[in-house]
């Protein structure tokens, strides 16, 4: 039987953007399915978005609306653990992995090794529940190196670590043999380009294959972006990514280390720094603080924090550096534990303006 629930209507060329993005906030009613006509979409709400999520709504998609509306429930699929059932042993199923990251059309799984045996079911599993993903990789290191990259090995689907990622209406070749790249820090990019003022210069330290760069460059007339990377990999998806979404007027793409480049060609031209080197940030503050305009600018700061060391001593810790560099902390603007990286361990952002 139809249920009438609170949606939100876009226009139609912004559903998949709209989609994905109250995917992300989590205030999607799964239990409904999404309806068009010929000139919207009505993506159905779990509940009411709160003031912040309904600006990042109304910054990232044009006449949104939240209406009532009659839905249809959806067909009962069977999920990733059901279809497990009796494939194996019951003591086991409590060890299947709660999560997995989606990348492109790759799913990427970190399996315990008590069901190493099993890894095969698990990605023949995950290619049945999800549709759209076409490779299962299982996380076969920790992440290591200048690099920041992890080994993988293929268990289900197509033998390959290439895609192509869709995040906020952007667009990125992906190696993940050869890059790094985490969806989880979707949010940061959509939060962080939506804080960027018109005519502002950015210069993005660790900039991957673009996806802080490339967002910012999008979603503003008016920015210069200076985008860093030491590996020559992810240089070259970077400017492959920059001509796939029209951008090269904006991002200027430099291979090199952050720290070099920095002192040599960007001295004193930042109205904002983006930091996400959570293992070495705190090294390279020196070069951040001498790339920010002399009188000042934003540093978008991340960092990792274990469950002893409060985000209160992060911010001690980060004043000092930031005085060692000869600049001054005016005020810290924001802070917020980004993900879950280990047991009792965080990605955490801070924000901080500086003199």
């Amino acid at each position: 039987m139809p249920k009438k629930s609170q949606c939100l209507r876009v226009p139609k060329k912004e559903g998949e953007k709209a989609i994905r993005l109250v995917h992300m906030l989590k205030i999607i009613d799964n239990e409904l399915e999404v309806q068009r006509n010929s000139s919207h979409i009505y993506i159905p709400l779990n509940r009411n978005p709160s003031q912040e999520e309904s600006e990042i709504l109304k910054r990232n998609i044009t006449n949104t609306e939240v209406i009532d509306y009659i839905f249809p429930f959806r067909e009962k699929q069977k999920t990733f653990l059901e279809l497990l059932e009796g494939k194996l042993p019951p003591y086991l199923l409590a060890s299947i992995p709660k999560s997995m990251d989606i990348i492109g059309d790759i799913a990427t799984i970190e399996i315990p090794p008590e069901l190493e045996p099993y890894k095969n079911d698990l990605g023949c599993a995950i290619l049945q529940a999800h549709k759209g993903i076409r490779t299962v990789l299982a996380k076969a290191s920790a992440i290591t190196g200048t690099y920041r990259l992890r080994e993988f090995t293929f268990i289900a689907g197509e033998p390959k670590t290439e895609t192509i990622h869709k995040e906020h209406g952007c667009k990125y070749y992906i190696d993940l043999a050869k890059v790094y790249f985490s969806p989880r820090l979707s949010y940061e990019h959509s939060r962080v380009a939506s804080l960027v003022k018109e005519n502002e210069t950015v210069v993005d330290m660790f900039a991957g294959v673009g996806p802080f760069s490339i967002l910012i460059a999008k979603t503003h007339e008016n920015v210069r972006v200076y985008a860093i990377d030491i590996n020559p990999s992810a240089f070259e998806l970077l400017k492959k990514n920059i001509r796939l979404n029209r951008v090269e007027n904006k991002v200027h793409p430099i291979l090199g280390d952050a720290k070099q480049v920095a002192k040599d060609r960007l001295k004193g031209i930042a109205d904002r720094v983006i930091m996400n080197l959570p293992e070495k940030a705190v090294e390279f503050l020196d070069a951040a603080c001498e790339t920010l305009k002399p009188e000042g600018g934003t540093i978008h700061f991340y960092t990792f924090a274990k469950a002893s060391n409060s985000i209160e001593n992060l911010k001690i810790r980060l004043q000092e550096e930031i005085e060692k560099a000869g600049r001054k902390v005016k005020k810290f603007l924001f802070s917020r534990s980004v993900r879950e990286t280990a047991p009792y361990e965080w990605q955490i952002v801070l924000d901080v303006e500086v003199l």
